[in-house]
C-alpha cells in the first residue's frame, strides 16, 4: 500500500508529553510516568493497557461548578501505554508548571498531570452592572504539565512593570497568576449593549506586574462548548446561553 497518510505515522519519542501534531498531542504513561487528566471525550486513540475512569470531583469543586458555571470535567487515564488526545481540531499547548500557577478559562483545557491542582477565582468587572459581577476562571497550580487549547495560532504578550496589557476579554485563554487583572470597559452602564459605539469591541481584561499573557486569534468559545446564534444577540456577544455565551458573565 502507498498513500501520503504514510507520512502521519506515529511519532517516537521518549518525551513523555509529545506532539503527533499541532493538533493531537501524545502521552505516554508507564510505571515510572505519574496519572494524567484528560479532558472527557478527547481520546482518539492509545496503544497498551490504558484504564480510563471518571474524575470524582470534590465537595468543593461541585460547589464551585454550581455556583460559577466554571470547572473541568475531566477523565482519569493510568496504566501502561500511550494516549493520544484531541479536541475538534484544536491547536495544543504544553506548559510545564514549576511551583507556579496559570489562570485559565476551563474551557481551553485538553489534560493536565493529577500534581496540579486548582481552583475557581473571580475577576471583578469595573463597571457596575446588574447580574454582571465578574467573570470566574480557574487558577492551575504546582509543578507538573498542563495542556491548553486555542483556536489557531496564539499571541504570547508579556507583560512587565513598565509595560500594562490590553486584551479582548473573548479572545484571552490564560494568563500568570502574578498578574494583577482587571475587567474594564469604555462603555458607560447605560450603553452597556452599544459595543463601544459601534466599533464591535466589548470588554476589556487589563493586565498589570509581571507575566505572560496568551491571547487566541479567535472570539469564539472552542468547538465543544460552542452555541450558535445571530443577528442583534449575537453581534453583541450573547449566545444561546446567553452571557455565558461570552466566556465572562455569571
Amino acid at each position: 500500500m502507498q498513500s501520503s497518510l504514510f507520512g502521519y505515522m506515529e511519532v517516537q519519542s521518549q518525551e513523555r508529553w509529545a506532539h503527533q501534531n499541532a493538533q493531537m498531542l501524545r502521552i505516554m504513561l508507564g510505571q515510572q510516568n505519574r496519572e494524567v487528566l484528560a479532558r472527557k471525550g478527547t481520546m482518539v486513540a492509545f496503544t497498551g493497557g490504558i484504564d480510563f475512569d471518571g474524575h470524582l470531583q470534590s465537595g468543593g469543586e461541585r460547589q464551585a461548578a454550581r455556583q460559577t458555571g466554571e470547572q473541568l470535567d475531566l477523565m482519569r487515564c493510568s496504566g501502561n501505554g500511550t494516549v493520544f488526545l484531541a479536541n475538534m481540531a484544536q491547536s495544543i499547548h504544553v506548559i510545564d508548571l514549576a511551583n507556579e500557577g496559570l489562570t485559565v478559562d476551563g474551557q481551553y483545557v485538553l489534560a493536565l498531570d493529577s500534581t496540579l491542582s486548582w481552583n475557581v477565582v473571580r475577576i471583578e468587572s469595573e463597571q457596575g452592572i446588574a447580574g454582571v459581577g465578574g467573570g470566574y476562571n480557574l487558577e492551575i497550580g504546582g509543578t507538573g504539565k498542563l495542556a491548553v487549547m486555542t483556536s489557531g495560532k496564539p499571541l504570547v504578550m508579556q507583560v512587565t512593570p513598565q509595560q500594562e496589557v490590553f486584551a479582548d476579554a473573548d479572545a484571552v485563554i490564560a494568563w500568570s497568576t502574578s498578574l494583577v487583572t482587571r475587567m474594564e470597559s469604555q462603555l458607560t452602564s447605560q450603553r452597556v449593549w452599544s459595543r463601544r459605539g459601534g466599533t464591535g469591541e466589548g470588554w476589556n481584561l487589563s493586565f498589570q506586574g509581571q507575566g505572560y499573557v496568551i491571547v487566541q486569534p479567535s472570539e469564539m468559545l472552542p468547538p465543544t462548548a460552542f452555541t450558535s446564534a445571530g443577528g442583534f444577540m449575537a453581534n453583541r456577544g450573547m449566545g444561546q446561553q446567553g452571557m455565558r455565551g461570552n466566556t465572562w458573565g455569571s
